[in-house]
């Protein structure tokens, strides 16, 4: 079975038949038990995130009622259900290796991380690719109404930044900066405020012999730290519109991505 997080959740038969609970807090339940990655999850912790805070009186009997109900679910798509199980003060959800896409994700992102420290910069951009293909929208976003998963949520998005800026600056390190050109003005739309996403962008553009326009992603990402954080570009991104400027031949090495490295 997949177990899918990293977007809506989503459930998966051994087949690749969807099989996702539709009852909102049976998902939510779900959801839950998978990120909290096999450790128990103490029953009243799992009521304080289910009903945000606020549970009824009969929260506790609700609680087993979904437990039970998730557990004929996945049984009815093949899961062994004992591997959802009942641990003093609560449950956990014990998944095999590689069966939740976070887990897959975090083990490219890993296997990234070592082949590029050695060198392996193609090997290393195939896992990023593989890692951020994993992903199919924000992590959990069907359950955000949850606060909870709301936050958890925000956290495994960070995830996905991280990753993104380590595919962008190994396309870059590859000599591949004109196709990554689109993708990069498409994240700057959703996200007019990350800087690292604008410095990748402007040495894109600068090596692809846009000079201006590489200036233009500048000014761009410096009115929009204004006007919504009343900020100027970190030191480092600074450093890289001088470099623009002044047409510094460091930008042209591909074995330097850009000085906001």
């Amino acid at each position: 079975m997949l177990f899918r997080v990293l977007g809506p959740l989503a459930l998966e038969t051994d087949e690749g038949e969807p099989h996702t609970p539709r009852a909102f807090k049976l998902r939510a339940l779900l959801a839950l038990l998978c990120l909290y990655d096999g450790w128990v999850a103490s029953s009243e912790q799992l009521i304080d995130d289910l009903w945000s805070g606020a549970p009824p009186r009969t929260a506790a009997t609700a609680l087993q009622v979904y437990v039970s109900k998730l557990r004929k679910h996945l049984d009815g798509a093949g899961f062994e259900v004992s591997r959802l199980a009942t641990v003093p003060p609560g449950y956990a959800l014990k998944l095999a290796p590689h069966t939740l896409d976070l887990h897959r994700f975090d083990a490219l992102c890993a296997q990234a991380r070592q082949l590029r420290a050695q060198g392996f910069l193609e090997e290393a951009a195939q896992a990023l690719a593989e890692a951020l293909a994993l992903w199919s929208g924000p992590a959990v976003a069907d359950l955000r109404a949850v606060p909870a998963l709301r936050r958890r949520g925000c956290r495994l998005d960070e995830k996905w930044a991280v990753a993104y800026e380590q595919h962008a600056e190994t396309a870059l390190l590859l000599g591949r900066h004109q196709p990554l050109i689109g993708e990069l003005y498409g994240l700057i739309e959703e996200r007019p405020t990350w800087e690292a996403v604008h410095g990748h962008l402007m040495v894109a553009l600068y090596r692809s012999g846009r000079t201006a326009e590489s200036l233009m992603v500048y000014h761009r990402v410096r009115r929009a730290l204004a006007d919504e954080r009343g900020t100027e570009p970190g030191p480092l991104l600074q450093r890289l519109q001088r470099a623009v400027l002044s047409r510094d031949l460091v930008l042209e090495d591909a074995t330097k991505p850009h000085l906001a490295s």
